[in-house]
This record gives structure tokens, sequence and C-alpha cells, in this order.
């Protein structure tokens, strides 16, 4: 649980900056490398022996990342950021999961994730339909899933898993629904905490329901075990993807729940709207920091996830990294661990470790500067700002970025640029609001993607 002092002290928006308001098990050493891209007709990719994976049927295309999310450490809920049921896992029960996809396919296949599982993950069987109201679905849309051409489907520890290629035909921007059903206990899920997006349980296999009535008893705002939805073919077929890496504000945190207003989203949005068929995936954690990992549920180090996260996407092509403002301002020891306090130096050179990954994968690298903080009481002081501004600009003329995009200026209060205009920031005066992340969206040159 929180502890009390850390409860009374800040109030509901305030305590989302904070950011490490949940404690949990400790980050331990299970990893996995992300599945490579496959072909459509089952082409065997280069992978490492131990990931887990199976490969589809279709018409030879290649791969591309249209949703994703970045897999966390199993998390207690809180009272700040909402129920979930990560500790205790599932058994006996359907997981009904909806995501919004940047580009469309005539192909589909799911990824799974049992990073930070410490037992084998029974998957019983799966299906993937295209979402109707709340946890129904559209009626003559939902298709089997098939992992290996069987229906169900064990994940080791540590590992990750591709399903089979199937024949659904998905417009971009259009949501999906991803049922699991699992019939016996998983254990601790792998899972990413900030969905914004509600979840669905039921008691029993759901799998094929078409109407939500058994899916009443619960709802979270998390994701659990689904990482990645790929897509493959069409009449405009993807041409790979850019990765959005970073922390809670990349992951959406205070934008409107269910609207798919991340800045992210609002990007993939402007990509549609100009007829770029280019996959946008989000792979931000509430948190996170470049240096540091987080024992409590801010996930891996940015430098030690980049991989796995960003680099290892399907089809990824570029990379924009907006992340470091949680390695100025170190939240402090509630249970979890009191972060170093890093200089700007080792948080640029942080940043360098990132654009060396990138390069040696001959992928583009976008740096973003860090976005005002003036107005939180627990991230801005006089110290932190010098901080900021420093790194900010090594990000604008160091030239070691392959473009910069510069989010401090899109966003800064015009009467003080160390602080975020008034229109464009959410309670805390850290995190933009929904209007603040179109602003971030519309500043990215979508030429440079």
């Amino acid at each position: 649980m929180v502890p009390s002092r850390f409860r009374t002290r800040l109030p509901r928006a305030a305590a989302i900056t904070a950011m490490v308001v949940a404690l949990g098990t400790p980050v331990g050493s299970a990893s996995a490398t992300a599945i490579p891209a496959a072909t459509v007709d089952g082409s065997a990719p280069d992978r490492s022996p131990s990931v887990a994976e199976s490969r589809g049927g279709g018409h030879g295309q290649a791969w591309s990342g249209s949703w994703a999310t970045a897999p966390q450490w199993p998390m207690p809920s809180n009272e700040w950021l909402g129920p979930n049921w990560s500790m205790d896992g599932f058994g006996g029960q359907s997981v009904r999961q909806v995501v919004r996809l940047s580009t469309g396919g005539s192909h589909l296949r799911i990824r799974l994730s049992n990073l930070y599982g410490t037992m084998p993950l029974r998957v019983t069987g799966a299906t993937i339909a295209k979402t109707g109201v709340g946890a129904a679905i559209r009626p003559g849309t939902m298709l089997p899933l098939t992992f290996g051409h069987a229906p169900h489907a064990t994940i080791p520890p540590g590992q990750t898993l591709n399903s089979d290629a199937v024949p659904l035909s998905a417009a971009p921007l259009e949501r999906l629904t991803v049922t699991l059903y699992f019939a016996e206990p998983t254990g601790p899920a792998t899972f990413h905490q900030g969905g914004l997006t509600t979840t669905y349980r039921a008691v029993g296999d759901h799998r094929f329901d078409n109407g939500a009535e058994a899916y009443a008893g619960g709802t979270s705002h998390s994701w659990y075990y689904l990482t990645g939805v790929d897509v493959a073919g069409g009449p405009q077929a993807a041409r790979g993807a850019v990765v959005a890496f970073g922390d809670s504000i990349t992951d959406g945190a205070i934008s409107t729940p269910d609207a798919d207003n991340r800045y992210p989203d609002e990007l993939a949005e402007r990509l549609v709207a100009a007829g770029k068929p280019i996959g946008v995936l989000n792979a931000g954690i509430n948190g996170n920091m470049v240096l540091t990992d987080s024992p409590c549920f801010a996930g891996d180090k940015g430098v030690g996830r980049f991989t796995r996260d960003a680099l290892d996407q399907p089809g990824v092509r570029a990379a924009i990294v907006l992340e470091g403002i949680n390695d100025i301002v170190p939240s402090g020891d509630i249970g979890c661990g009191a972060p170093p306090l890093l200089t700007a130096e080792q948080i640029i050179e942080g940043h360098r470790e990132l654009i060396r990954a990138a390069h040696a994968r001959k992928i583009k690298i976008i740096g973003a500067t860090l976005t005002p903080i003036k107005g939180n009481d627990l991230y801005y002081s006089v110290q932190n700002e010098a901080v900021r501004d420093e790194v900010n600009q090594w990000i604008r003329s160091g030239g070691e970025y392959d473009a910069v995009v510069d989010l401090d200026r899109v966003l800064a209060d015009p009467e003080d640029s160390d602080a975020m205009r008034p229109a464009y920031a959410a309670e805390d005066k850290l995190h933009p609001n929904d209007a603040g992340m179109r602003a971030m969206a519309s500043a990215i040159n979508l030429r440079i993607l």
C-alpha cells in the first residue's frame, strides 16, 4: 500500500506527477529479446533461439507494428492510478482488451509477453474482432487466434510469442478487441499499467461472446500480456513504423481515458490524414528514467529497454525520444529506494547511448527537448531548471540526434518560458492536457519520419 504520509501530502494530479506511488515486486533479471519481424508467408527471420515464436500464412508482405505498449513488472493497485489485476493474475477467466491501430492491413497478428512472469504462461485460447460498444464486439468479425497452428500456447518466463496471421482486414485508426482465456492460474501478470483504455474481465471462457454481458464484473485501465498488434498487406500496406519512446508524457498520463488523445495517437491521426501509412507505436512508461531502473513501477531504465521496446519493433524506421525529466528530479524514497541525483552530463551520456544503439541498427533517432516543469512543486527548482536547460541546449545544438523536435518551446508559456502554457497544461503543471498532446504531435515534421 502507499504510505499515508504520501497519500495525504499530494492531491490526485500531483500524485500522478510523483510517479512513484505504487509499491511492487522489485525488478529482477528476467529479460527477453523481442520477436523480430517475420513475413506473413512464414519465412523464417533471424532470431535469438531463446525467443518463442510462431509464424502465420499470408501473401509474403513484411510485418509492421501498428499498436504497441511497453511491458512492466506486476504492481499493486493504488488510489491514484486505479485498480489493476497484475499481482493476482488470472485463472478461469477471460480478459478482453481494446486497442486502436495506427495503420491498417489485410492480415493481423498479436504479440504476447511473459517477460516478467515467474512461471510458464498457458494461454488456453484467444480471439480477435472489431470493437463494438464497451466490451461488445461487432457481429461477424470475430476470428480465433492460433499459435503455431494450435489454438493454445505456453510462453516460458521471460519470453514472448507471436500469434499466427489472421485474414482480418482493418483500416487505419480502427479499434480491435483481443480476448484471452486462461483456464489455469497465471501467477502475477506482465502488463502495462497506464493503458488509459478500459479492459474487461469475465469468469469462465467468454472468448467468443459478441455481447458484453459476461464482462460486467469489473474493469481496469491496464493492458495484460498483450504488447503488440502487427499488420501486413492490403492496398495501403504500412511502410514501417515510428516508435515514441519516453515516460509518462509519452504514455499519455492525465490525457482523457478511452479517447486515444496521447501525443503518439495524435501523431498517428496526422499521418493518416496526410496519406502516409506509417505506424506509430507508444513505448512510454509512467515515471520511466533514462539511467535508473525503478524497483516499484516505472519500468526498466531507458538505456536498458530501448532495444527491446523500440528498436526490435517490427518494421521500425525511426524513434522519437522524450525522456529525462525523472532523471533530473528523483522522487525520493517512499519504499522503492531513492533514485540517484544525476547531472546534466550523465543524462546527456544516457541519450548518447540511445543514439548509438539506434545508429548501429541504421534506425533514425529524433530527440525531443524536455518539456516545462515550473509550477509543479515536486519537480521545479532553480537547480532542476538549470539541469533541464543544459540537457535541452545539448539536444537542440549538439548535432548528435538525426533531427530535433523542440517540444519545450512548443509548450512553453510566452509569459514565462520555464512554465507550460496554461492552455496546454494539466492541473499538475507538468503533464500536457489533451490540447497540449495535440500541440506536441502537430510540432513533428512528418517528413523526418
